[in-house]
C-alpha cells in the first residue's frame, strides 16, 4: 500500500511473543509503512506517546500490562485517543471481542494470523484513519476561513451607535456560527432624521454572510437620500433579485424623525416591530403591513408604509427571528409573547440595560441548547 503523504505512515506492533512479532513484521513489511515494535504494555505506552503511530496492533495477553489496560490508557490520553487499535489474541469468545471494542478498539484479529486477513484489515483501518485526518485538516481550514469571514462581516456593522438627540440606542448581534446573515445599520439623514435598517438573510454561515454583505453594499451605495422607507426597500429588492436567487433577505427600514418623534416604517418579511408605551405601561407588536422578502421577484404592488408617533419613555424594538425562534431543550420556541415581557419590564437605567435583560431572559429560556439561528436586535428609547 502506498502513501501519498511525504512522511510514511507507521504501525506499532505489540506482542510479548517474539515469534508472533516476527510473523507480523514479515507480513506487514511490504505495505509501505514504518514498523515499530514493543514487547510489552509498558513499552507500547512509551512508544505510542512518543512516536504517535497511525495504527496499533495490540496483543491482549501480556505479563505486565494486558492489552485491555494499554488500550484504556491510550484512549484516556487526548494525545493518543484517536490512534486506531486492532486487538490481537488467541481469545475467540464473543465477550472478549465486545470488551475490546467497548474500550475503543476498531477491530479484532484472532491468532493464529492469516497474512491476507492481517494485511486487508491493516490497509482498511489505515485508509480510514488517513481520511479522518484529512477531513479534520479540511475542517480546521474551513473554520479558519469562516473565522476570517466573521471578522470581516462584523466590520460591516456600525462600529459605534450614533448619538441621536432624545433617542438613545442599544444593539445586540450574535451569530449561531462563525458568520451569519443578520445585519443592522443606522445612517444620518437631513433635518435631524435617521435611517434604521435591520435585515436577515436566509440560512446561516458563509452563504448568508455573502448575502448580508451584498445588502450592506447596496444600502450604502443608495444613490439618493434614503428618506422614503418604501422606496429604499423597492431599490434593495430590485437589485437583490439579480443576485440573491435562490436565497432571499427579510428587511425592515425605518426613518426616525427626532424633531417630530415619529417613525416611518416599511417591512419586507421581517418580524413586526415592537413598542412599549410608557404612558400605558404596555408593550405590543405594531400593526405594520408589509411585503414579501427581498430577492424573490420585483414588487408588483406598492410597498406600504406605517407611521407611528412616539412619546418620552417609549421603547422601539426591531429584531431578527433568530430571537423569537430561539428554542429550549424541549423544542419550544421563545416566541413574541415572551419577548414583550422583558421589553416592558421596569428598567430606568437605559437601552443597554433593557437589551441585556432581553438577552438574559432568552438565554434562561434556551438553557443548554445553543442558538440555531443568528440573533440581532436594535432598541431605541425616547427621552
Amino acid at each position: 500500500m502506498g502513501n501519498s503523504s511525504s512522511e510514511a505512515e507507521s504501525i506499532l506492533l505489540v506482542d510479548d511473543n517474539p515469534t508472533n512479532l516476527q510473523v507480523l513484521f514479515q507480513t506487514l513489511e511490504g505495505v509501505g509503512c514504518k514498523l515499530l515494535i514493543a514487547k510489552n504494555g509498558t513499552g507500547a505506552l512509551a512508544i505510542a506517546g512518543k512516536a504517535m503511530p497511525d495504527l496499533i496492533l495490540l496483543d491482549i495477553m501480556m505479563p505486565d500490562i494486558d492489552g485491555y489496560e494499554v488500550c484504556s490508557k491510550l484512549k484516556a490520553d487526548t494525545a493518543t485517543t484517536d490512534i486506531p487499535i486492532i486487538f490481537l489474541s488467541a481469545l475467540g469468545e464473543t465477550e472478549d471481542k465486545v470488551k475490546g471494542l467497548q474500550l475503543g478498539a476498531v477491530d479484532y484479529i484472532t491468532k493464529p494470523f492469516q497474512p491476507d486477513e492481517v494485511i486487508a484489515r491493516v490497509n482498511t483501518h489505515l485508509t480510514i484513519h488517513r481520511l479522518k485526518r484529512e477531513v479534520e485538516i479540511q475542517k480546521n481550514q474551513l473554520e479558519h476561513e469562516l473565522q476570517v469571514v466573521s471578522e470581516v462581516q462584523r466590520k460591516l456593522l456600525p462600529k459605534k451607535l450614533p448619538e441621536i438627540q432624545g433617542f438613545k440606542l442599544a444593539a445586540h448581534y450574535e451569530t449561531s456560527r462563525y458568520a451569519g446573515g443578520d445585519y443592522y445599520d443606522i445612517i444620518e439623514l437631513s433635518e435631524n432624521r435617521w435611517g434604521i435598517l435591520i435585515a436577515d438573510a436566509e440560512g446561516h454561515s458563509a452563504p448568508a454572510a455573502v448575502l448580508m454583505a451584498m445588502t450592506c453594499a447596496l444600502f450604502r451605495a443608495y444613490p439618493n437620500s434614503p428618506d422614503d422607507p418604501a422606496v429604499v426597500l423597492r431599490y434593495l429588492n430590485e437589485h437583490l433579485c439579480k443576485v440573491a436567487e435562490p436565497s432571499f433577505m427579510t428587511a425592515l427600514f425605518a426613518v426616525y424623525d427626532a424633531s417630530r418623534k415619529t417613525m416611518r416604517i416599511a417591512r419586507a418579511g421581517q418580524p413586526l416591530p415592537m413598542i412599549y408605551r410608557a404612558s400605558e405601561n404596555k408593550a405590543f407588536e405594531l400593526d405594520c403591513p408589509g411585503v414579501y422578502p427581498l430577492g424573490i421577484e420585483p414588487y408588483a404592488i406598492e410597498v406600504p408604509t406605517t407611521e407611528v408617533a412616539l412619546s418620552p419613555g417609549d421603547r422601539f424594538l426591531v429584531y431578527t427571528d433568530g430571537l423569537s425562534e430561539r428554542f429550549d431543550t424541549e423544542g419550544n420556541s421563545y416566541g413574541e409573547e415572551r419577548l414583550l415581557k422583558p421589553l416592558a419590564a421596569e428598567n430606568p437605567a437605559g437601552p443597554r440595560d433593557v437589551v441585556s435583560a432581553i438577552m438574559a431572559d432568552v438565554d434562561r429560556f434556551a438553557g443548554d441548547r445553543p442558538a440555531d439561528d443568528d440573533q440581532a436586535l436594535l432598541l431605541g428609547i425616547v427621552e
